[in-house]
Parts: structure tokens; C-alpha cells; sequence
């Protein structure tokens, strides 16, 4: 089985893989090299998506391609003034959220099947619309944007696992476990705040 799958595996797949554990390492020690890594993480990852026809998944990853160069840039060359705290999110807030859950689901599944010979439409369609909603809460550094996340990877794990990308459902474990630690620490840096 290991041979089997270790065979099946792309050197796309693998470096893909390898570059983006590399970033999550780096972005944890708050080192703007993890946009690099990033990067050609993303831009391999592009290639694997396409040919395995998650499309909204690759859609999703041009999201974070277009952002990872927006965060080096910002990081190398920007100059921050203020940085915004975290929080929790706001009703007004959890609506814009779920409207973005919805409209990117209901766009993504009809782009999937009407347009694509897409086999899996409703779970790529759900990795995406939560991992949209989950990155623009973190973009706000809203504690729940993890939860969000999280509903992604979860979702991520058995999809990638169908589409024989054994290496991604294990990226997306990584991540899963990153996520709730990432939870737990903005929650206590959240209480610290408001004690």
C-alpha cells in the first residue's frame, strides 16, 4: 500500500507538499522567508490541482498565490503603523461571514458543474467557500477565523484522500493541527487583552 501510494505520488506533489510545510514552519517563527516558500508551494500545488479537477480548490489557490505575494511585498517592503488586535466576531460580522459561505459555495458548484468535468463539486465547493470565509476573518485576526479554517481542512482530508493526493490530506492534517493550537493562542492572547 505505502509503495502504491508513494508511487502515485508526483514530484509536484511532493516538493508542493514540502515547500508549504516549510512556510507554515517559518510563518510560525514570524519569518517573511515563508512567503517564498509559500509561493512555490502554492504554484506547485496549482499544477497538482488542476490535473486532479479540484478546481475550486484551484481557484482557491490563486487566492492565496495573489496574497502570499501581497504578504512578502507587504512584510519586505511595507511599513506597518498600527497592528490590528485580535478579536471576536460580531454578529454583523458572522452574516457577512455566512454570505460569503453561501455566494462562494453557490458560485463554485454551478462554475463545477456546468462548466467543468468535475467529479467531486460539493466538497470542493465546501473547502473553498469555508477556507474564503475562514482566510477573510483572519484578515480581520478574528478568533473564529481557525474554526473556519478548520471546517476546510477537515473537509480537505477525505477529499484529498479520494483524489489519491495522500501527500495534501497529510498537508491538511498539519494544518488542522496548527489551526487549533493557532485557536487556543489567540484565544489566550484575547483574555490576556480583556483581563
Amino acid at each position: 500500500m505505502m509503495k502504491e501510494i508513494i508511487s502515485q505520488t508526483t514530484w509536484q506533489e511532493w516538493l508542493g507538499v514540502l515547500f508549504s510545510i516549510f512556510q507554515v514552519v517559518l510563518a510560525r517563527y514570524n519569518n517573511p522567508k515563508n512567503y517564498l516558500f509559500g509561493i512555490a508551494g502554492i504554484t506547485l500545488s496549482l499544477f497538482v490541482m488542476f490535473n486532479s479537477k479540484l478546481y475550486a480548490e484551484f481557484t482557491l489557490n490563486i487566492y492565496y498565490l495573489v496574497m502570499s505575494i501581497y504578504g512578502w511585498l507587504y512584510w519586505k517592503f511595507g511599513k506597518q503603523k498600527h497592528e490590528i488586535e485580535i478579536s471576536k466576531t460580531n454578529k454583523r460580522e458572522w452574516s457577512f461571514v455566512i454570505g460569503i459561505i453561501l455566494l462562494s459555495f453557490t458560485i463554485f458548484y454551478f462554475a463545477l458543474t456546468h462548466f467543468t468535468d468535475s467529479d467531486v463539486p460539493i466538497w470542493d465547493s465546501a473547502v473553498s467557500a469555508f477556507a474564503w470565509a475562514g482566510m477573510w476573518l483572519m484578515a480581520k485576526r478574528k478568533l473564529e477565523n481557525w474554526i473556519l479554517l478548520n471546517i476546510s481542512n477537515i473537509i480537505s482530508i477525505p477529499l484529498m484522500i479520494h483524489k489519491n493526493l495522500y501527500l495534501y490530506a497529510f498537508l491538511s492534517l498539519i494544518l488542522f493541527s496548527v489551526a487549533i493550537s493557532g485557536y487556543f493562542n489567540w484565544r489566550k492572547i484575547l483574555n490576556e487583552k480583556n483581563a
